[in-house]
């Protein structure tokens, strides 16, 4: 099958493009991204020369760009990721936010329909966010049939590609399915997100910021295991259904941000005095911060089979790792604990 994917050089994009290729061996992908900041070409690493990879670089707001490029590849589905995604960006200017996530998921709705001229069978998968559904109290989680409010101009744009997304499948007949992910973390995600910042001013010795007093609570989910839950809808899911996708796994900001001084401690050393806690940092609040989100993930256990599997700290420490290989001079490249001498 020719499958393709939006926004592949970007982290959870890249993390899913690895993914396909390693298990589906009779899959040609095609990644397209318009390599804005926050995509990275070198997420790619290890595809050179792999005759089942082909990357375009192509903006998602240029219709006939789209028009042209699925012409080209004619894909038997589509897995969209490409979007803006920073909530301070989408608070500072709003309007890329509106053209990429919502004028953009309209080009590739409406030309994968015409593209596919009624045929069910070509899946379309659009991948969005927990945020769409706002913030939650102390108790209760996010399931496939909580109301959407969103909060920020980045979750509303998400959810008007949301809606664009069912209608197309509705009105259209498009097989279409929706995917409501919680925070995800692991290895090649932007230095803008809060696990990497954290490791990079860490790393740096300067202070790490905490948003308000860290209270806000998020349900977060390894990478690998958000790939798996694409690649199990791609294969399972049922047409015009939504798919919440979660670890349930809550944490507050301030826990995590001391785990993972924790583990700094314990894998690079050589911090300030009092280890890397010590530079916390608590800076004035997010406007519109949400307090909390959490993931009922009972739809994908129960009718995909599918549960996050990777324990919290091992996935962490695994992120750990990667960002400290990227970052740290080459002499400091080797963690202490798998120095084999």
């Amino acid at each position: 099958m020719n499958v393709v994917v939006t926004g592949g050089c970007g982290f959870i994009g890249s993390n899913l493009i690895h993914h396909l290729i390693d298990r589906h061996p009779d899959w040609t992908v095609t990644n397209i991204d318009s390599l804005t900041y926050a995509a990275d070409e070198r997420n790619l690493d290890g595809l050179e020369g792999e005759e089942r990879y082909r990357f375009r670089k192509l903006d998602i707001t240029d219709r006939g760009a789209v028009r042209a490029l699925l012409a080209e590849a004619r894909p038997g589905a589509i897995i969209h990721l490409a979007a803006e995604s920073h909530v301070d960006n989408s608070i500072k200017g709003p309007e890329q936010f509106i053209m990429t996530n919502v004028v953009g998921t309209f080009n590739l709705l409406e030309e994968a329909r015409q593209l596919w001229a009624g045929d069910p069978s070509p899946r379309f998968i659009h991948v969005s966010t927990d945020e769409v559904y706002g913030a939650l109290g102390d108790e209760g989680a996010f399931n496939e049939e909580t109301p959407y409010a969103p909060n920020s101009p980045y979750s509303a744009s998400k959810a008007g590609s949301d809606h664009l997304a069912r209608a197309w499948h509705h009105t259209y007949g498009m097989n279409v399915m929706i995917t409501n992910c919680s925070n995800n973390y692991g290895p090649r995600q932007h230095r803008e997100k809060l696990i990497p910042t954290v490791i990079s001013t860490a790393l740096a010795h300067r202070p790490i910021p905490i948003y308000g007093q860290g209270l806000n609570v998020r349900d977060w989910l390894y990478v690998a295991d958000h790939c798996n839950a694409i690649d199990l809808v791609l294969a399972s899911g049922r047409p015009g259904e939504s798919y919440v996708v979660g670890g349930r796994n809550e944490w507050r900001n301030i826990d995590l941000v001391r785990l993972l001084c924790r583990l700094l401690d314990e894998e690079v050393g050589d911090g300030p005095e009092g280890g890397y806690a010590s530079l916390m940092t608590f800076v004035t609040d997010r406007l519109g911060h949400d307090a909390r989100y959490a993931i009922d993930a009972t739809k994908m256990e129960t009718e995909l089979g599918w549960r996050a599997a990777t324990a919290f700290e091992e996935g962490l420490r695994r992120t750990v790792r990667w960002y400290c290989r990227q970052i740290l001079p080459e002499r400091e490249r080797t963690m202490p604990g798998e120095r084999t001498s």
